[in-house]
């Protein structure tokens, strides 16, 4: 099954749910910026992904967007400066 790549951006108004939300994104990704995480993610995972987000963040006062990057968009990305994307790691298990 193919990866999605997502870009999460959040804006979260209380530290407590902010470290919440950012250590759950960085298991599923990397953090690009102080609150964009890129996301490399089964489409599965990105459901379960949406219902742990939606139980940390208050919707009341925070936002989270998690942005769909097809593979041309993100093929013709246009980077200046010190950014750059976070190169996939890859894991080996021996069993």
């Amino acid at each position: 099954m193919a990866l999605l790549t997502i870009i999460a951006a959040y804006d979260v108004r209380e530290d407590a749910r902010r470290a919440r939300l950012a250590a759950m994104l960085q298991s599923y990704g990397d953090r690009i910026q102080k609150s964009v995480f890129l996301l490399r993610v089964e489409p599965e995972s990105l459901e379960i992904l949406n219902v742990r987000a939606a139980g940390i963040i208050d919707t009341a006062v925070d936002s989270l967007y998690f942005m769909r990057q097809c593979g041309t968009c993100w093929k013709s990305l246009d980077l200046h400066g010190q950014a750059h994307p976070p190169e996939p790691v890859m894991f080996w298990a021996v069993l």
